[in-house]
């Protein structure tokens, strides 16, 4: 079997991450070009990149907002698509990309989907009732100055952004969709940013499954995204970044490319189609076009060299999710 031509539109920034995955799957495919707005690469229009090379597989990485007309065009040139989280911001959107996507293959780069935990979950704990995330980063002041959308109200912020892949990872966990019940207590730590960098979410549907989310940007501590899954006959603790099953790694990740060449080529289950990102796309739409985050007071922060901390964030974290409780229901913040 010759290989598969694939093209990468968004090689700079997480790009690169992608060009190693391609370079990964080795003879099975063949990098016919590279594109981005940024000099360096083969080409800064995808349009002509489109027309001249005729890719089979196109990957796309570019910012969430332009996904859906570059998603549109390639689509049209008739190449099957892996199209990086989240896929768009609004159900409208969906439903736009979802129509113009008959008849090609389109896996959406929710990269922990292809854990081989999931499968394991059944097992461990029976039917799944709820999943709590705890995740505590660093973000630099250079994170929210990268580019002209970065912390820019309506596309950007640590829920549906940073932590898009732990919510969902726990919306596909627990099997919730809308009709839902939503509770946001966001926070912001900069003036000069519009979205949170700090937040719970709380999500329940009405046979009382449910989805708690506390994360932050601004910790001097690492919790990676850490999710705790109670089920009808136990709990378990799943490390959506590292595989990890209660103190186990579990190996045997599948990557999403070679995923859709299997699709493509020996027709395998697609493990992410636009259709069981619906949730996320739904809740990332209503986050979106929350209330704005409250300012925290510049006196209860520590400011670094390089951004802001808030002193005692990961324990702030690991409390909010354990107890599933907005941090100003626990007091943080007053």
């Amino acid at each position: 079997m010759s290989p598969t031509s694939v093209a990468l539109i968004g090689a700079a920034g997480h790009g690169a991450w992608h060009l190693r995955a391609i370079d990964a799957l080795g003879e099975r495919v063949r990098l016919v070009a590279t594109c981005d707005v940024q000099p360096g690469f083969d080409y800064t229009d995808h349009r002509v990149m489109l027309a001249e090379r005729k890719p089979e597989v196109v990957v796309v990485c570019t910012p969430p907002h332009t996904h859906l007309p570059i998603a549109l065009d390639v689509l049209d040139a008739g190449a099957d698509l892996l199209l990086e989280k989240p896929p768009v911001l609004s159900l409208a959107d969906h439903r736009r990309l979802a129509e113009a996507a008959r008849g090609r293959v389109l896996q959406v780069g929710f990269q922990a989907l292809g854990s081989p935990t999931l499968p394991l979950l059944a097992e461990r704990v029976g039917e799944v009732v709820s999943a709590s995330v705890a995740g505590a980063w660093w973000r630099p002041d250079s994170y929210w100055a990268r580019s002209s959308w970065s912390g820019r109200r309506g596309r950007d912020g640590a829920l549906v952004n940073p932590f898009a892949h732990a919510l969902m990872q726990a919306l596909a966990i627990t099997g919730i969709r809308p009709p839902w019940t939503i509770g946001l207590d966001r926070y912001r730590t900069r003036a000069s940013v519009e979205v949170e960098d700090t937040a719970t979410l709380r999500l329940s549907v009405p046979d009382g499954r449910s989805v708690f989310v506390a994360v932050t940007l601004c910790s001097g501590d690492f919790v990676p995204g850490d999710i705790t899954v109670a089920g009808r006959d136990g709990t378990a603790e799943v490390g959506y970044t590292q595989d990890r099953l209660g103190g186990q790694v579990v190996p045997g990740r599948i990557g999403l490319l070679s995923n859709l060449l299997d699709h493509r080529d020996h027709d395998a289950p697609l493990l992410v189609p636009l259709e069981r990102t619906e949730p996320f796309t739904a809740l990332a739409e209503a986050i979106l076009a929350g209330d704005p985050p409250a300012l925290l007071d510049p006196a209860r922060l520590v400011r670094r060299e390089d951004g802001v901390e808030i002193p005692g964030a990961a324990a702030l974290v690991r409390r909010a999710a354990a107890e599933r409780a907005h941090f100003h229901e626990i007091g943080a913040f007053q």
